[in-house]
């Protein structure tokens, strides 16, 4: 197995990202690479409110550190996304660093699943959220992809997000739904 040097420190615990209400302090504090984040958000929002965000970031031993920050501004969503090269495919601690834009006028449908469990109290307790934003544009993994009866699948683009009790918390899990409730208050409104 190769070794490869990271690109930036990886804290030993991932912090909690969910206490801290401004874009900056979540992402110091949960991601690995926030100064190669902030940048690359900061030439697209250029002063503009940040209304709500959402963070992830995953680790394996194959892929190594994947990150991403979703930001809403009230008339799109600015999406960045960091994630380890290969070591066959670039130097040691080399990552990338990807910009997508999307206005919320793309957004046609906003979904958000939670599963409850009761506690022993018998309350009902969110253990897991998925949220799905829905786009106008098709998804490039559809192409050339055929239904059942020959004819060519179409699939819309769709933007994804999960959290769960153990990859999260409660609070995550929380603000996840805040950010889908304030992405799906905005959808179809006059600009």
């Amino acid at each position: 197995m190769t070794t490869r040097q990271p690109f930036g420190e990886l804290p030993a615990v991932f912090p909690d990202w969910s206490p801290y209400p401004d874009l900056e302090s979540a992402a110091r504090a949960y991601l690995r690479d926030p100064d190669v984040a902030m940048e690359a958000l900061g030439g697209v929002l250029r002063g503009s409110m940040v209304l709500g965000f959402t963070l992830e970031r995953f680790v394996n031993e194959v892929n190594g550190v994947w990150q991403e920050v979703v930001v809403c501004d009230g008339t799109r969503l600015i999406l960045w996304h960091g994630e380890d090269v290969p070591p066959a495919e670039g130097p040691p601690g080399s990552i990338t660093s990807s910009l997508r834009v999307v206005p919320l006028s793309a957004v046609t449908e906003v979904g958000c699943r939670r599963r409850l469990t009761r506690t022993s109290t018998g309350q009902a307790m969110v253990d897991s959220i998925d949220v799905y934003l829905l786009l106008s544009s098709l998804d490039e993994a559809g192409a050339g992809a055929t239904a059942e009866d020959g004819v060519p699948a179409i699939r819309h683009d769709a933007l994804r997000f999960g959290k769960t009790l153990d990859d999260g918390g409660a609070g995550q899990i929380s603000r996840l739904e805040e950010f889908a409730r304030l992405v799906a208050s905005l959808v179809g409104r006059p600009v």
